[in-house]
């Protein structure tokens, strides 16, 4: 075989291998594309903590993909997050509808999920999700567990104590 079409062949591999790395890094990254800017509704939810949620984070409702997150800023008023959510126009959510910081995978990627209430009224651009549930935070967990179990193991010393002594 000519020395010249084994080049060749071997450059069109190698120039889509590249092409298969740079698109499997956007998707990973989230940066492929979810539709234009006037395909979609903007939701605004607060939150206490966001844990590691960022922008352009999927927004999932039933495991579907139904937008992403525009922006996370902090709100020194209210003293919580405040999460901007661009939703596609096809997807509708009722005013009771609930959105909540969850952690899918391996590599413990957060997303925003909503569930659906049951209100006949839907919320429009740039209205507020009312219920929000912020991201599970492991250590806080593990410290309130650590000084709860603190408190009561002194407590039930006090109460098993032999009053005549």
């Amino acid at each position: 075989m000519n020395r010249k079409l084994i080049d060749f062949w071997v450059g069109v591999f190698v120039l889509l291998g590249a092409v298969a790395l740079v698109f499997l890094a956007l998707q990973v990254g989230n940066f492929g594309s979810s539709g234009s800017a006037k395909d979609t509704y903007r939701l605004v939810a607060n939150f206490e903590n966001v844990g590691q949620l960022k922008p352009r984070a999927a927004v999932k409702t039933s495991g579907v993909v139904v937008g992403r997150v525009a922006s996370i800023h902090y709100d020194n008023k209210e003293h919580r997050a405040v999460v901007e959510l661009d939703i596609q126009k096809e997807f509708q959510f009722d005013k009771d509808s609930t959105a909540q910081v969850l952690t899918a995978g391996v590599l413990g990627e957060q997303y925003l999920g909503i569930e659906p209430g049951g209100n006949s009224q839907m919320l429009k651009n740039n209205e507020v999700i009312m219920q929000t549930q912020g991201a599970f935070v492991l250590e806080k967990l593990i410290s309130d567990f650590i000084f709860n179990k603190s408190g009561a193991s002194a407590n039930d010393a006090e109460k098993t104590k032999d009053p005549l002594e």
